[in-house]
């Protein structure tokens, strides 16, 4: 009984939310928004982050190590 409850005020809660106004395309004086304006400039000054990604990490391999072993053990044959 209090899950049906629940249920009910969770339902009319969501019904009597006010749907958000639509988005607009645009903006009512005619202006450009800053994204719009962004793609009609179409500017090819676009950084390629993934090669610039792939040059940190290799710079991250001057980091490693040595390796510890230094070929002297104490086992005896």
């Amino acid at each position: 009984m209090r899950d049906r409850w629940k249920a009910a005020i969770i339902a009319a809660a969501a019904v009597s939310i006010p749907m958000s106004a639509q988005a607009q395309s645009g903006t009512s004086d005619d202006r450009m928004t800053e994204t719009q304006d962004r793609i009609a400039d179409q500017r090819d000054g676009d950084i390629p982050w993934d090669l610039l990604g792939l040059l940190g990490l290799a710079g991250l391999l001057g980091l490693r190590r040595g390796s510890d072993n230094d070929g002297y053990t104490d086992d005896p044959i």
